[in-house]
């Protein structure tokens, strides 16, 4: 199989690498983080001086030049493409009427700790009750709507410290 890969230099550069690239280039392994590999005639001295394996980042070291390296193999392309990031944390603030209902219950209060999928609050719409949960850790700063308010889609009902 010929998977391909993208690799960003610096933030700057991007080029794309398949299996048969790789193989092609002539490497000899000096060290467990250094290299030598000729290419195009050229002789370059490389040593990986840190590496983020989870991250798929690294900082290479070519001919006492750093760069920063992170690659992206056909899984990685495919989230990014659908809009989301890889190892991204939660960090939202506001909870909104993800729809327009009755607000039956409220089960947190102003400055109560909440871990994340903590029952919010619960919203009657189209006869249905839906519990809202905590899409993160955190503190409650404010709540926007009471018990028995008639709210609209978007609404902001609660709030995070």
């Amino acid at each position: 199989m010929n998977n391909k890969y993208k690799i960003g230099v610096n933030n700057t550069f991007e080029f794309d690498l398949t299996d048969q690239d790789i193989s092609i280039i002539d490497t000899i392994k000096n060290s467990s983080s250094s290299y030598h590999l000729l290419q195009n005639d050229k002789s370059y001295h490389t040593e990986v001086t840190s590496s983020d394996f989870n991250a798929k980042s690294y900082t290479i070291k070519v001919n006492n030049n750093n760069y920063q390296v992170n690659i992206a193999n056909k899984l990685d392309m495919q989230i990014a493409a659908m809009g989301f990031t890889i190892g991204s944390s939660k960090q939202i603030n506001t909870i909104k009427a993800p729809m327009p209902g009755l607000l039956l219950d409220i089960q947190v209060s102003t400055g109560q700790e909440v871990k994340e999928d903590d029952p919010l609050l619960i919203l009657e719409a189209m006869k249905m009750e839906n519990v809202i949960l905590s899409p993160r850790d955190g503190i409650i700063k404010s709540i926007s709507a009471n018990k028995g308010d008639a709210v609209d889609k978007g609404q902001l009902l609660i709030e995070f410290e």
